[in-house]
């Protein structure tokens, strides 16, 4: 089944610190790269390289071309992308020695598509298949609501959290992709504790996925809950692992995998792209994958299911 993503495009302008800038700190920086990113174009890779059928929507600006052609050589088809004189979206990222990095946006191109884009997209990809959102993008909500009108599954990575998801019509996806930060956003609190459950009684015909970084990820579906612990490895940055996770999970459930599998597929790769620097560069094929879960040469937990 084909996934297509509304996605965001980014430039990625990457500094290397020993810890983040504090409020009135001036500080020399390690090193500086600039890499392609963004939410939607990193989930269309994570889940091209896991082998899924991947179409990218989204407006390339003026100086986006290397991103059409990261996306390209993943093997994502970007026939139905629009391109723009104006300027794509870009991020400051700052990552530290502990490999957490810290992000600000700007949206550029990605806050310009059109309800006319929209249909037409929507009718060149046809009625079969999954609609993937991330909040990097303008009219998700519309989105959301003009494919699930043509029967088609949704899926809906709520990041980066805003108090506008809320306004989105959650109840007709599929798929809430979501960490701590988003899930309590999404329920109106600030407490962390028994998020899964309790956004699965709010939503109980849409199926979560809840990620919590070096401590795994929790899924929701068709009242069964699963859980994972994540892999013990070394973090060198973890810029793209929620989304090589968010790629990874929709690809394997997509490709009629159960929930075991799926949260063990995803594991692994998310585990092999922290071992590495950069955003979409670091994303693992499934080629990688297999080759680790043939040999061992990870130690993967195992996944509880009630």
């Amino acid at each position: 089944m084909p996934i297509l993503n509304f996605g965001s495009l980014n430039i990625d302008h990457v500094y290397r610190v020993d810890n983040f800038v504090q409020p009135g700190e001036t500080k020399h920086t390690k090193s500086y790269t600039v890499n392609s990113g963004g939410k939607g174009l990193n989930q269309s890779i994570g889940a091209a390289r896991a082998g899924g059928q991947v179409f990218h929507a989204g407006i390339a600006g003026r100086d986006g071309g290397f991103l059409v052609e990261m996306l390209q050589a993943a093997g994502v088809d970007t026939s139905l992308l629009l391109h723009s004189d104006e300027v794509s979206g870009h991020a400051i990222i700052q990552v530290a020695d502990s490999g957490q990095n810290c992000i600000v946006l700007y949206g550029g191109t990605n806050q310009m598509l059109t309800e006319d884009y929209v249909d037409r997209t929507l009718d060149d990809f046809g009625n079969e298949g999954l609609v993937l959102l991330q909040n990097e993008t303008n009219l998700v909500g519309e989105i959301i609501e003009k494919a699930a009108r043509r029967g088609l599954k949704v899926a809906l990575n709520a990041a980066p959290y805003s108090e506008n998801v809320n306004n989105f019509p959650i109840n007709l996806l599929d798929w809430l992709i979501v960490n701590e930060v988003e899930g309590a956003g999404i329920l109106g609190g600030d407490t962390e504790e028994g998020l899964l459950q309790q956004l699965a009684e709010r939503y109980p015909q849409t199926g979560i996925l809840l990620t919590l970084g070096s401590r795994g990820a929790q899924c929701f579906r068709d009242g069964h809950y699963a859980s994972i612990n994540s892999c013990k490895v070394q973090a060198v940055d973890t810029t793209a692992a929620g989304d090589t996770f968010s790629g990874y999970f929709l690809s394997g459930v997509l490709e009629g995998l159960s929930l075991a599998e799926t949260l063990r597929l995803a594991t692994v790769a998310s585990a092999l792209c922290v071992q590495r620097p950069g955003a979409a560069n670091s994303i693992p094929t499934r080629a990688e994958v297999a080759q680790v879960l043939k040999e061992g040469t990870l130690q993967v937990p195992e996944v509880i299911e009630w």
